[in-house]
């Protein structure tokens, strides 16, 4: 179990934090905990047996090859989320997840989720829900690197992981070109050459680690 950082703050309420009745329960049942930018919570390989439930900060999970030269990220998790269910079938985990910024989480033990299952047995869809999500998630990633070039994986990403705001617009980030490159298996100067060319064709604007797009991504530059 990696080590949490001593708090300087105390953990958001759960009440602020947006998750369902279901899994705010099962929250109140853990430990919270504070990671660090960076930290490791959870190691590629290990077996695990604890779910993570994100109050506060920003999750990244990922892998790399042996030597450490290549990675990918397969998502980033915001508060409200949780992380750590595929190995509660006691197998190994199978990626990496480090808090991209300082996070909050409350650690839950399979004993205690067992427990709340059995007490609160509509969490257990609430989990199967997830589950079935994020294999789709992974689905249509992999069809977007696998058919796609490189300017239709940007594209695809973009799309994916906007958010829409009050003035129309749609906006992306946190996130760099590196963090692109990472999520669409291809090298940052790729990634820069296509972001450059949507931004001079004033499609996009980038300002802080932040992508606003301004009108539709076309299918083909």
């Amino acid at each position: 179990m990696p080590r949490q950082r001593r708090a300087s703050h105390p953990p958001p309420e759960l009440t602020n934090v947006p998750m369902s009745d279901a899994l705010s329960r099962l929250a109140a049942r853990g430990e919270a905990r504070l990671y660090p930018k960076g930290r490791l919570l959870i190691q590629e390989g290990d077996v695990g047996n604890t779910l993570f439930i994100i109050l506060s900060g920003r999750l990244r999970a990922f892998s790399v090859n042996d030597d450490g030269s290549r990675r990918v990220t397969y998502g980033e998790y915001l508060p409200g989320e949780f992380l750590g269910e595929m190995s509660l079938d006691g197998g190994a985990r199978s990626a990496n997840v480090e808090a991209a910024e300082a996070s909050w989480c409350v650690v839950v033990t399979r004993t205690t989720l067992e427990r709340h299952i059995a007490e609160c047995p509509e969490f257990a869809f609430e989990l199967l829900s997830k589950v079935i999500r994020r294999a789709r998630a992974a689905t249509l990633s992999l069809r977007a690197v696998a058919l796609n070039d490189v300017y239709g994986r940007v594209i695809w990403l973009l799309n994916s992981r906007a958010s829409l705001q009050s003035d129309g617009t749609r906006v992306v980030g946190p996130i760099t070109h590196q963090d692109m490159a990472d999520a669409l298996a291809c090298t940052r100067p790729m990634v820069s050459r296509v972001m450059k060319e949507l931004e001079s064709g004033a499609y996009i604007e980038t300002s802080a680690h932040r992508v606003t797009i301004r009108r539709a991504l076309p299918v083909r530059f």
